[in-house]
């Protein structure tokens, strides 16, 4: 910029003229006017530009909340309706177990009146399976008590299970202790509603099962007597 301070325009001025200076000056400012008009035209245009792609890109921003505003009520709805299903499904189960439970003690006072060998003091065996293992001859079972009776008290006692089919051809019963190293307090229940009993056992090699016999006895005490409950049932594999 020392070029700059070089400049004396008095000295111009004296060489150029007063016409020839006031000329260049007029078209000096002129050019400056027009440069600087050129260059706010041309930032205008940017700006412009920009502002119209901020505008673009907000619309759509816009339009995307939008359609994400419009899905979420959509899934809103969609979960109202699921929760009034589910609602209505879970009174139908309630009202279902309600009418079950009503079956359940109504067949219980026909069977203690038309069968009484069926149940004892309101116990009764609910259910009873026998699974093959993948050993040869080694089976799994499960056994369900339930109480059909509402007792505040416990029904306590054991279980026997007895297998009866014929060996070497000649008929047999073959007791769990003889087949299985279950000891007896894996066979005992104590219980207020139902109680799941689980074992196993091996059948001799030459045994054919024909069926299976399941005894359930409460044991005397101060609050029960003493009875024994039988269920005879085919050999049925599950």
């Amino acid at each position: 910029m020392n070029w700059l301070a070089k400049i004396n325009l008095r000295v111009v001025t004296e060489r150029l003229g007063p016409f020839k200076s006031a000329t260049f000056l007029a078209v000096l400012i002129m050019l400056c006017l027009f440069i600087g008009y050129r260059l706010g035209n041309y930032y205008h245009n940017f700006q412009v530009s920009t502002l119209a792609q901020q505008k673009q890109r907000l619309d759509d921003l816009y339009h995307q909340q939008a359609k994400q505003v419009e899905r979420i009520h959509t899934l809103e709805v969609e979960l109202a309706v699921e929760q009034l299903a589910n609602q209505n499904a879970q009174a139908t189960l309630k009202q279902m177990a309600d009418e079950h439970y009503q079956v359940k003690t109504e067949l219980a006072f026909y069977e203690k009146v038309m069968a009484p060998e069926k149940e004892a003091d309101g116990l009764v065996i609910d259910n009873v399976k026998v699974n093959a293992t993948q050993s040869p001859n080694h089976f799994e079972f499960q056994v369900i008590l339930v109480q059909q009776l509402l007792k505040k008290r416990y029904a306590k006692g054991y279980i026997e299970l007895e297998v009866i089919g014929s060996l070497a051809n000649k008929p047999s019963r073959i007791k769990l202790k003889d087949m299985s190293a279950m000891e007896s307090k894996d066979l005992s229940f104590s219980f207020k509603y139902f109680q799941v009993i689980e074992g196993t056992f091996t059948l001799p090699d030459d045994f054919v099962a024909e069926k299976i016999q399941i005894s359930a006895i409460l044991t005397k005490n101060k609050w029960q007597k003493y009875q024994k409950l039988n269920r005879s049932l085919p050999w049925i594999l599950e």
